[in-house]
């Protein structure tokens, strides 16, 4: 894909006409990808970063690169890595699902400024402890970039508030422009209770969030949602996407994630139903060879341990119903 420019904080690269992806730089205080589409006379923009810092950039940038103002900010779901750039854009329609809006306004509250810095820099103080003691170079490379962005992010604290979405919607959204129009489109939850993906069907292209990643163990909320919502995705003719963390791709990488999480809850089930216990089966798992040089290598335990549990209580409710 074409470069464009490229700044402190990311890439930006045109995916298609109209259609820019801002690719985060490791460690710099984005921390995640965002985008932005041209609509003809305005810009919508996709995701704000972890930052102001990096979501004041991003919206120079937009403006600067196709002579328009941004018009809409859209955040895909309620990570702060995602939404912590809100402010920027706090003069604009912020859109967002209903229930992405109650978890940003629940989970995302900004409290006294100096009890915030300072759970903050302990915080970074036992990554650094984390580090020196890693062994694994993967896992170790995993947390450095963990402190250089929570660095980034300390810095901003002081300065940082909390900006909710002033517009929502429940599955579908559409936002017509003079050259191009976008659909939202939410399936329900996966990565996180409630999850958005952008889709420009003029260029066949879409911004994803975390729905899909490359190459990276995160969070996974709900593994039954997020195969529906993957599954979901291939219904669009999707030449090129970008995910939330990593370079743009095809639609190829909507298929690499519905494989990961297909093996976690295989793998899980499997445990289950041989009365493996919920520790031994983290404690055992061997990772399958194409995930394992995937970064955030703790995510895994956090993810073999959510999807045990959401299919252990699958299997005692069903125990109980036929009590």
């Amino acid at each position: 894909m074409e470069i464009i420019t490229q700044n402190d904080y990311f890439i930006v690269k045109r995916m298609a006409p109209g259609v820019f992806a801002a690719i985060a730089k490791p460690g710099t205080g984005a921390w995640s990808n965002a985008g932005f589409v041209d609509l003809g006379t305005e810009l919508l923009v996709f995701d704000a970063f972890n930052t102001p810092v990096a979501a004041e950039e991003l919206r120079k940038q937009a403006e600067k690169l196709t002579g328009k103002k941004v018009k809409y900010l859209v955040n895909s779901h309620y990570h702060g890595d995602h939404v912590f750039g809100n402010q920027v854009f706090e003069d604009l329609p912020i859109i967002s699902t209903e229930l992405t809006r109650e978890w940003i306004k629940d989970k995302n509250v900004i409290g006294d400024v100096d009890v915030e810095f300072e759970e903050t820099q302990k915080y970074l103080d036992n990554l650094i402890l984390q580090i020196e003691s890693e062994q694994d170079e993967i896992i170790k490379q995993s947390l450095s970039n963990q402190y250089l962005e929570m660095q980034v992010l300390l810095k901003q604290i002081p300065s940082m508030k909390l900006t909710l979405p002033s517009i929502t919607f429940e599955n579908k959204l559409v936002i017509s422009g003079t050259e191009r129009h976008v659909e939202l489109y939410c399936f329900g939850g996966g990565h996180s209770p409630s999850d958005t993906f952008l889709y420009v069907p003029k260029e066949k292209a879409a911004f994803m969030g975390d729905i899909v990643t490359d190459n990276l163990h995160l969070p996974i909320f709900h593994p039954e949602e997020f195969l529906t919502t993957l599954q979901s995705t291939k219904t669009k003719e999707i030449d090129v996407l970008l995910p939330g963390h990593g370079d743009i791709g095809s639609n190829e990488k909507v298929k690499t994630m519905i494989d990961y999480v297909t093996m976690l809850k295989e793998a899980a089930r499997g445990a289950i139903a041989a009365e493996v216990e919920s520790e031994d089966f983290v404690s055992s798992f061997v990772i399958p060879e194409e995930f394992k040089e995937w970064k955030g290598m703790q995510g895994i335990k956090r993810n073999l341990r959510t999807v045990y549990d959401f299919y252990a209580k699958d299997v005692e409710k069903t125990r109980t119903q036929s009590i």
